[in-house]
């Protein structure tokens, strides 16, 4: 680990020659998917321990949707995300100069990848995309991978129709995010909708990691509410990226610290995973190519 700490850390200062010297803050930019307070309270020992890391003030920043954290590292107000692979890639595709990938999330089995899950509630006699014909669907945030990008290109193969109103789906429509999703659902709101899991563990959990299982664990759902309807096939889990500017040492500090973070906070970690996670190990912009490709394509 300490040898590819060390390269990761050379990576960065490589990449850092128009860096600044020094910082007066440093400001963590959380994807929407649920309410801000939530977001801000999973991640308040991650902003404590870097503010005591770099003795500078340390904010957490809630926008309301993915773009509002996109902008922010674009525009410099952010300083460190954790990106979906779709957000990344729209950061990415925006300018590609903006931000350094660092590291990913692992679940237990040290794998990287999560899922896009369908899933209704269980009352609705709806088991299967094949049930939701005519019915309404609910996407999250456009700029999700799991809650948009992914699900708009498996499902319409898998149906043989568009995601437009009315060609198999009655309704097809936006709810905000992974929270705003499963509560809209969970309330029969909308017939089904996507979410992101990590697809291992027990569903009563809402699997080992993700919306589902944070939704659990607030107390949001019952799991044995709702039934699972379509899964897609692996999504490469979204990176945790620094804005490039920064200086070196001040990024080499907040990677090292991350890396070490599941050894030295289990809970902290569980809490900024949304989570059942093995830590975070380093992973670079390659990993994303096929994201990338599949944005641009989409925006084409």
């Amino acid at each position: 680990m300490k040898t590819i700490l060390a390269a990761a850390a050379v990576a960065l200062m490589s990449t850092s020659a128009m860096a600044q010297d020094t910082i007066s803050e440093f400001r963590i930019g959380v994807l929407g998917g649920e309410n801000a307070q939530d977001r801000m309270t999973s991640n308040e020992c991650v902003r404590a321990y870097v503010q005591d890391l770099l003795g500078v003030e340390t904010k957490i920043f809630t926008p309301a949707d993915y773009d509002g954290v996109i902008q922010g590292l674009l525009g410099g107000t952010i300083d460190m995300a954790w990106l979906g692979a779709s957000a990344y890639a729209k950061t990415y595709l925006t300018d590609p100069e903006a931000v350094d990938v660092v590291l990913v999330k692992t679940n237990l089995d040290g794998s990287v990848g999560y899922h896009s899950i369908g899933f209704a509630r269980k009352d609705r006699n709806i088991n299967s995309l094949e049930d939701m014909k005519g019915k309404v669907f609910a996407f999250g945030d456009p700029n999700s991978t799991s809650g948009y990008l992914i699900p708009s290109v498996e499902i319409p193969q898998e149906i043989g129709a568009t995601m437009d109103n009315g060609d198999y789906f009655g309704e097809v429509k936006f709810v905000g995010g992974h929270e705003q999703t499963i509560v809209a659902v969970n309330n029969g709101e909308v017939d089904a909708g996507v979410t992101w899991a990590d697809g291992q563990g027990n569903w009563e959990d809402g699997y080992n990691s993700g919306a589902l299982r944070k939704a659990v664990d607030s107390g949001l759902i019952d799991m044995n509410d709702l039934v699972q309807i379509w899964k897609s096939k692996e999504i490469p889990e979204g990176p945790i990226v620094l804005r490039r500017s920064l200086p070196a040492d001040v990024k080499q500090k907040v990677v090292t610290f991350l890396s070490e973070l599941h050894a030295k906070d289990q809970q902290c970690a569980y809490n900024m995973a949304a989570g059942e996670t093995s830590g975070f190990t380093p992973i670079s912009h390659e990993a994303y190519e096929t994201i990338i490709a599949v944005r641009k394509a989409q925006a084409n």
